[in-house]
This record gives C-alpha cells, structure tokens and sequence, in this order.
C-alpha cells in the first residue's frame, strides 16, 4: 500500500477511535506512531520528540493558561449579574428589554471569559427565571440566551484564536482584530432579530410590571458603571495592548489573568477556596488543550509526511471546482463535524489538514480563521448534539428541551447568515486588521 493510501486509512482509524469513544490525544499519538512506522519507519520517533518539543516551545500557547484563569476569576467575581440587574432596571419600560439585557452582558462576559458553557450557564441563572416570571417566549429566550453564549469563541481574547494562530500561522494579534467586527455583527443581528420580533409581536417580550420599576435611578446607574467599566476596563486594556502591539499575547494575558485576580479580591469574592479551585480548573483545562495541542500536532506531521495532504489537494484542484464552491465544501464539513466533535480536535486535526488546499485556493488564511470560528459557533446550537442546550436545561429546568431546541435553531440560522455576509464581503473581517497593521 502506498503511503498516502495509509493516511487515508489512518484518517478514518481517528474518526472510528473518536466516535467510539475513545480519548482523543492518546488516541492520536497511538494511531501516529502505528500509522508512522508502517509508512516510513523508525523515523516516526524522532519525528514524535520534534514535534512534542516544538508544541512545547511554542510561546504563544502560554497565553492559554493565563486567558482561563482570567475568565474563571472574572466568573467568580460574578460582576455580570450586577450588570445585567442594573440594565434590566434601566430599560424597565422597554419591551423586550430583557432581550436587550442579555446580549449586552452576554457580549461583556464573551470577551472577559471565552468559555462558552460558562457562558450560558451563567447568563441562564441571571435571566431564565426573570425571564419565565415576565412572560417572555421560551423559545426566542433560550435561543437568544444559547446564542450570546457562543460570542466567547469569536470575540477576542478568545483561547480558540489564540490556540489556531499557531496552526494557520497566522498572527494571534491579527486573528483578534479581524474577529471583532464579525463579533459585533453576530450581536446586533442577535438583538436586532429579537427586538424586530417584540415590535411585531408585543407579548414575546412584555415590559417588566410596575412593581419591578426601579424608585431609585440613581442607584441603578451606579450599579451599572461598577458592573461595566472595571471588567470592560481589564478587558480592554489585555485585548487592547495585544492587538495594538503594546505587549505579546502571552503578556497581555498575563495581565489580564492578574487584574481578574484583583478585581475579584475588590469586590470581596476571593477566599481560599475559591482560588484553589480556579487553579485547578485553570489546570484542568489548560492541560486538555495543551496535550491535545502536542498531540495533534505529531499525528499531522505523520500525515502530512506520507503525503495524503498533497494528493488530496491535488485531487480536488484536478476537478476544477470554481474556489468558493470548494470553500462551501470545506465549510459543510466542518459544520457536520462541529456536531459531534468539540472546538478542539476540529482546529488542531482537520484545519491542518485542509490548509494545503486553502493556500492553493488564494484565500486569506485570516479571513479563513474567523470563517471557521463562526462556522464552530453554529455547531454549539444546532441539534442533536448542541452542548448549549444542556447547559441551559440544566440552570433552567422548566424550559423544555425541545423549545431550547426550536429557539437554537433560528439563532442558528442568523449564524449562517453572518457566515455568508463575511464571505461575501471579506472586509468585514479584514477591514480593522488591515486599518492597524497595514496588511
């Protein structure tokens, strides 16, 4: 059997190990070093020691640790549920203004955190049972509330662009400016969507009732700056020193993750306890990140060095396909694998993989990156497997499944809308990279 015969049968042994159950990292460097031996011998070890080594000298990953610890902290802080208490109070007489509430907290705590179960599991607690209490549309709340919560994977510091930098070799810093534009634009078509809905019919989102008016304005704005501006204050200044080449991501990071520390000990919610465990947490995380990193890492340079990659680029381009209809191929597939499979193994195993093939196509690999980060978002709200709606059922039990699902779904639907739109018009991922770098 030719070698890039083996790494096709090598591809479809992961996809069988990961299905099965089987965890994923173990199972890459089992098949790599099997796989690497039959098709070209006791080479596959020293290439397993390179690889390991050069994912453990990658200085950019170092961020990783440092960005979860930031956004567990600020979690803990629980900052976010004064902020959307006081927006919910400032926008009493508003229909729809829970609406409103959630996607602003949702976009704040998107780019403090970038842990999107985290995400929703918070915003579910602050707004599932305000919402069920003022009447508001089960399915359009669980939808919106599912959908804020995917932001965390686009709009920077998120660990997903700082974890695919390495992998499009691509510019973490670049990355981030070209996910905020398409992160703002996914929120306001959010907000957009459910407030257009309100004002066509009233009673999905009533105005909270008289008794829940606040009698105090002056509270509830005092309420809303200490709420905002310490996490926006933290957030901006990590995101804004990274992407405006103040400090490296790794130092931004680390900024962001000691600030996180201090906030939480000013507002009174830093114990003993509840730092050890966002150490362990942190740990925890960062470790199946970073593992799965090397891991991948060595299985792609098996792959790559049998030469399926090539004759798999070669393959397609024979056909003669106009490019965007290869795109559009590359983009199902990575939607279909979103279902089953987390963010992870999708950017560290099959982006690699199609990379070839984007670089032979002309595409921006930049503009790509925040294509497949969009992409990854839809995969969190659509069913059967969308983790979001677990998440949400579990902090919000009287919400039945199937209406968390039918909510998803047109969520969902305005996330393939936003994809089309930054396909169609690539500058608005490319627009605020190229304003500040020049490229």
């Amino acid at each position: 059997m030719s070698p890039e015969m083996i790494g096709l049968v090598m591809i479809g042994a992961m996809l069988a190990g990961i299905f099965i159950g089987f965890p994923i990292s173990f199972t890459l460097i089992f098949l790599g070093l099997a796989f690497g031996y039959w098709g070209f011998g006791e080479l596959v070890f020293y290439l397993m020691t390179l690889q390991f080594n050069a994912s453990m000298m990658e200085q950019t990953l170092s961020a990783v640790p440092l960005f979860v610890f930031m956004g567990i902290m600020m979690e803990q802080a629980n900052l976010m549920e004064k902020l959307f208490d006081a927006v919910q109070k400032m926008l009493a007489r508003v229909r729809g203004s829970l609406y409103l509430a959630v996607m602003f907290v949702a976009t704040i705590f998107a780019a403090a955190t970038g842990i999107v179960g985290a995400s929703v599991t918070i915003l579910g607690i602050m707004a599932g049972k305000s919402m069920t209490r003022s009447g508001y549309d089960v399915q359009l709340s669980s939808g919106l509330i599912a959908a804020g919560g995917t932001l965390g994977i686009l709009i920077p510091p998120s660990i997903m662009l700082v974890v695919m930098g390495p992998v499009l070799e691509v510019p973490v810093t670049t990355l981030f400016a070209a996910a905020i534009v398409p992160g703002i634009l996914l929120a306001l078509l959010f907000t957009g969507y459910a407030m257009m809905r309100c004002m066509i019919n009233p009673a999905l989102g009533p105005a909270l009732p008289l008794e829940e008016h606040p009698e105090n304005m002056r509270e509830v704005w005092a309420q809303f700056f200490l709420g905002l501006v310490p996490p926006a204050t933290l957030v901006l200044a990590a995101l804004g020193s990274i992407v405006f080449g103040f400090a490296t991501p790794t130092e931004g990071a680390a900024c962001g993750a000691a600030g996180a520390l201090l906030l939480t000990a000013a507002y009174g919610k830093l114990s003993g306890p509840n730092l050890r465990d966002a150490l362990i947490r942190t740990l925890e995380i960062s470790v199946l990140i970073l593992f799965l990193v090397a891991a991948s890492n060595f299985f792609g340079a098996v792959f790559a060095r049998l030469g399926t990659p090539t004759m798999l680029t070669d393959f397609l381009l024979a056909m003669d396909m106009n490019p965007y209809m290869t795109l559009f191929v590359i983009m199902a597939l990575i939607f279909l694998l979103g279902w089953p499979l987390e963010w992870v193994p999708i950017v560290l195993i099959v982006v690699p993989f199609l990379l070839p093939l984007v670089r032979s196509l002309g595409f921006d690999l930049a503009w790509f990156g925040i294509l497949v980060a969009v992409n990854l978002q839809t995969a969190w709200l659509s069913p059967p497997v969308a983790l979001s709606a677990y998440f949400l059922k579990g902090v919000v039990p009287q919400w039945e499944l199937t209406d968390i699902y039918k909510g998803m779904l047109q969520f969902m639907g305005l996330q393939l809308f936003g994809l089309v739109m930054i396909i169609i018009f690539p500058q608005i991922a490319l627009w605020l990279p190229q304003y500040i770098y020049g490229k």
